[in-house]
């Protein structure tokens, strides 16, 4: 690290981490060359950080003025996540450095028009938001103007959207964002362990000037299929479903935290509803598209904390987001 981060920065990570991850370690060498990089390990290996440290350094050190620093996730609970995640070290970093007050801002669906008037009339140095997100940025005049003086582009998740249309219009947008920007920003994806990983690397990243950090492994899992004692049916009769309630209410008296996931919106509320009846509402709530921005974002804050014992979600919550110590996750219908 004394080679790449200045002293302040370095003497903050010593007293936030034991040491930088072998994922870190490898991946900023990368960055620091200013080549495009494909960052994949499992959860809880610090890629996030691995792929922000750098920029926040060159924001400090340096002290570009402007959005320098663009973060691009699939899903607005992990924006949301990442935006949260970064308001401490934030805050520490603006003390160690007083002259300096580098900000960071969200840009998504929940993002009120006061809020998008906020960061229109002074950008932020980091911009956390989605790929569509950016879609309708770079629509407009407004948009393009606080984005053409970028330098890094952080693409998290993007195993998820890889082989769907969401990410062919994800990567049409980040060459228009080259061809937007006064130079062409550093591109920083961040992908769950796949093979081959080349694939995913030649689809978000230009492949002569990009680099690989691989470190994935499988990590070992305890896997069950259960299904109620009755006999199955095209549809569920209530004795079934009452079967299905009491299981998940002993799973979660088993286990410190527990995340259940469902298919829709309706079965979510259905299955909160009848668990809150038994287990205690104030241990349990729902997460899906449907409900308001606070609601969702206190729901993830709870489970980050400790505070519930069960969250029943959709995909709305499936990636990557930091949801503390989870430690059984149920799947129902799937």
């Amino acid at each position: 690290m004394d080679k790449i981060f200045h002293e302040k920065i370095i003497s903050w990570f010593n007293n936030q981490f034991n040491r930088p991850s072998a994922v870190q370690i490898q991946a900023w060498q990368v960055i620091e060359k200013q080549r495009d990089v494909l960052i994949s390990s499992p959860t809880g290996s610090g890629k996030t950080l691995a792929a922000f440290l750098y920029g926040l350094n060159q924001l400090f050190v340096k002290g570009d003025d402007g959005l320098t620093i663009l973060y691009v996730s699939p899903l607005k609970a992990l924006s949301n996540d990442v935006k949260i995640n970064l308001e401490q070290p934030l805050d520490d970093l603006n003390q160690l450095f007083p002259e300096k007050n580098v900000r960071a801002a969200s840009w998504t669906g929940d993002t009120t028009p006061a809020e998008r008037n906020k960061i229109r009339k002074k950008p932020p140095n980091i911009l956390v938001t989605t790929p569509e997100s950016l879609y309708v940025l770079l629509t407009s005049q407004s948009g393009r103007e606080i984005l053409k003086n970028l330098k890094t582009v952080i693409i998290d998740e993007i195993h998820a959207v890889a082989n769907s249309k969401r990410g062919a219009h994800l990567v049409l947008s980040l060459q228009r964002l080259e061809a937007l920007c006064y130079q062409r920003p550093q591109r920083i994806a961040i992908s769950a362990t796949q093979k081959p990983i080349e694939t995913m690397r030649d689809f978000i990243l230009h492949g002569e000037n990009s680099e690989i950090v691989n470190l994935g492994h499988k990590r070992e899992l305890d896997i069950s299929i259960e299904i109620p004692q009755s006999p199955l049916s095209a549809i569920m009769s209530n004795e079934q479903w009452s079967e299905v309630y009491q299981r998940l209410c002993e799973v979660i008296a088993e286990h410190k935290t527990t995340l259940i996931f469902v298919n829709n919106r309706r079965l979510c509320e259905r299955l909160t509803k009848n668990l809150a009846e038994k287990i205690g509402e104030e241990f349990i709530t729902s997460h899906h598209g449907s409900l308001a921005k606070e609601h969702r974002l206190n729901a993830e804050q709870m489970l980050k904390s400790g505070q519930l014992k069960a969250l029943v979600a959709t995909a709305s919550l499936e990636l990557g987001i930091d949801i503390g110590d989870i430690d059984c996750v149920c799947q129902i219908g799937s």
